[in-house]
């Protein structure tokens, strides 16, 4: 079955893939490799393989069981629009899409060029929403260009876990921002201006704007866990989405 799931912005996880390779700095110390390899300890099914790239087609009926309208964040483990995948085992996922619209999917993807040319002979499926990551400036706001190209219902930005300042960004045709620093043993911290710079971005374009988490590092500097440093910014705990979505 799909997974309820910790993460803020969604509802549920579903993973007809599990695994990847690291193509960014935004990879380096991967959230999901490291809970990837813990699961394989555990014997999870779907982790047989670790980290190592894995199709799962005995996923795909999984969104097509659950009635009640579900937020799905598709792949929160792998990325769809990895090399290794398919072209038509992402048609079989997106027949999936297709075929329950009460659910919403969220897709998002370091891939912004596979995604690109998939969707050159596909039409996006109207409950599916695409995001890029966009976690510095040479790897990150390059992906948002090839997004702003693909006609999609909602296009969105995951700059999680922002490592540098972005500087101005062009969010024309963007619909949704999220940003969130890095957690983990190893994270690297993240500014406090850089974050109330997106925001005002937003602020200024009418992009809706989600703060999802500080990570290990505080605004002041200082090292903490997660549950300390919350998810306020600007003593405000910022959660909007999409006009019309509510989670």
């Amino acid at each position: 079955m799909s997974n309820k799931t910790a993460i803020e912005w969604t509802e549920q996880t579903w993973n007809p893939t599990t695994g990847c390779t690291k193509i960014s700095p935004g990879c380096k110390y991967c959230y999901a490799e490291i809970m990837a390899n813990r699961l394989q300890a555990m014997g999870a099914p779907g982790y047989n393989n670790g980290f190592n790239l894995t199709i799962l087609p005995e996923r795909l009926i999984q969104p097509i069981n659950r009635k009640k309208p579900t937020m799905y964040f598709v792949n929160s483990m792998s990325d769809l629009f990895h090399e290794g995948i398919s072209f038509d085992f992402l048609d079989q996922v997106f027949s999936v899409i297709k075929r329950t619209p009460h659910h919403t999917y969220q897709i998002l993807t370091k891939r912004p060029e596979r995604m690109a040319i998939y969707f050159s002979k596909n039409a996006v499926p109207k409950n599916a929403w695409l995001g890029v990551s966009v976690e510095n400036k040479d790897y990150g706001l390059p992906r948002i260009n090839l997004l702003q190209e693909i006609n999609a219902s909602v296009r969105f930005l995951s700059c999680e876990p922002l490592i540098e300042h972005l500087g101005i960004i062009d969010l024309t045709g963007i619909h949704w921002v999220i940003v969130g620093g890095e957690s983990g043993a190893k994270a690297r911290p993240m500014k406090e201006h850089w974050v109330l710079s997106i925001k005002n971005q937003c602020r200024r374009s009418g992009v809706p704007f989600f703060f999802k988490q500080w990570g290990l590092w505080g605004a002041d500097g200082v090292k903490r866990n997660k549950k300390a440093n919350g998810r306020s910014l600007d003593g405000k705990t910022w959660s909007e989405y999409p006009s019309g979505h509510v989670v």
